[in-house]
């Protein structure tokens, strides 16, 4: 029996015409298209279908017991998100704001925390922009108030200022960009994912 699973679940689908795992591929495809979702990972039989193996296994025949793994991701969930990020960018850039007070105040530890998770947010972020270019026209550069490409120009040399700032425990230079290059940023940040 053809095994179909869809972000780890199982699911009954129904073969009618084709004959190819490549068929089954295009299928799929379609079908995410239509229901606003986009595939980021193919599995078939246990094997990951990479672009360089695509042509290869998408013409090898149809068995009865073929196992597909499709990992999927909706334009719903890269909405909800951003929403989420959002909501973090805007609390990172309070705490971001805080950092030279807590830096006098000694409480470094709290200082590093921000810091982690504003690298694990900005991580996030890459990611959840990488997928939304998936869907063209639902996030295009009208749709989003901010230009990814041209925020990260502009903030990526002030992250490496800040991260030989760290380096160097240049406590001083770690307060002003936290709050007069950094924090502003994430509340640009946020207001643009929130209209998204």
């Amino acid at each position: 029996m053809i095994e179909f699973y869809i972000n780890g679940q199982q699911v009954e689908v129904q073969i009618e015409d084709e004959q190819t795992i490549g068929d089954v591929l295009k299928s799929f495809e379609s079908t995410c298209e239509e229901n606003d979702a986009a595939v980021i990972g193919i599995k078939v039989d246990g094997k990951q279908i990479t672009a360089e193996l695509f042509d290869e296994e998408a013409s090898k025949p149809l068995t009865k017991n073929t196992k597909f793994e499709f990992s999927i991701v909706t334009i719903n969930e890269i909405k909800d998100a951003f929403i989420k990020l959002s909501e973090l960018f805007e609390q990172l850039s309070v705490q971001m704001e805080g950092v030279p007070v807590a830096l006098q105040s000694g409480k470094n530890k709290e200082v590093s925390a921000s810091i982690k998770s504003l690298a694990d947010s900005i991580d996030q972020f890459c990611h959840i922009a990488t997928l939304a270019s998936l869907f063209p026209e639902t996030f295009s550069a009208d749709s989003v108030k901010i230009n990814f490409n041209e925020f990260f120009a502009d903030f990526s040399p002030i992250l490496k200022d800040f991260e030989d700032a760290l380096q160097n425990n240049d406590t001083v230079m770690l307060g002003d960009l936290s709050e007069y290059e950094i924090c502003p940023r994430l509340k640009e940040i946020s207001a643009a994912l929130k209209t998204i």
